[in-house]
């Protein structure tokens, strides 16, 4: 670049700030503190046993402790651990059956969520793939 400068690709390469598009943005833009709740809930999934567990649910529809420990080959108290943190969080509920605790997923937007997500790994395993034969 002309006189040694070196700018990031990620950078603008003009400083001209659309004011207008900012500030219809920035009225559009959670807040800060629906922020910090998304990012809590996406570190509550970000845990491979707590989505595994999610998906198990997602798929059978609704499990005691006992069969999701045996889904997903991990101990019942680590089980009860991670449904306690989902189930705090509202993302699964529970009910009792005697002494049979069996839990599913709380409602469609936890459905609509992981199916997203998967979707959107696919997709990119697949974008991945294709980049690697070309």
């Amino acid at each position: 670049m002309p006189g040694g400068e070196i700018r990031a690709l990620s950078e603008c390469g003009v400083q001209a700030v659309d004011l207008g598009r900012v500030d219809a943005t920035r009225r559009r833009l959670v807040s800060s503190e629906e922020a910090g709740q998304l990012a809590a809930l996406f570190r509550l999934l970000g845990d491979p046993t707590r989505a595994r567990l999610l998906y198990a649910l997602l798929e059978a529809g609704e499990l005691c402790v006992c069969d999701l420990a045996a889904t997903v080959a991990v101990s019942e108290p680590a089980v009860s651990h991670a449904l306690r943190l989902l189930r705090t969080a509202g993302i699964v509920r529970n009910r009792r059956d005697g002494r049979m605790m069996f839990y599913r997923l709380d409602d469609a937007h936890v459905r609509l969520l992981l199916d997203v997500s998967r979707a959107h790994l696919h997709h990119e395993l697949a974008a991945d793939t294709l980049g690697a034969d070309h």
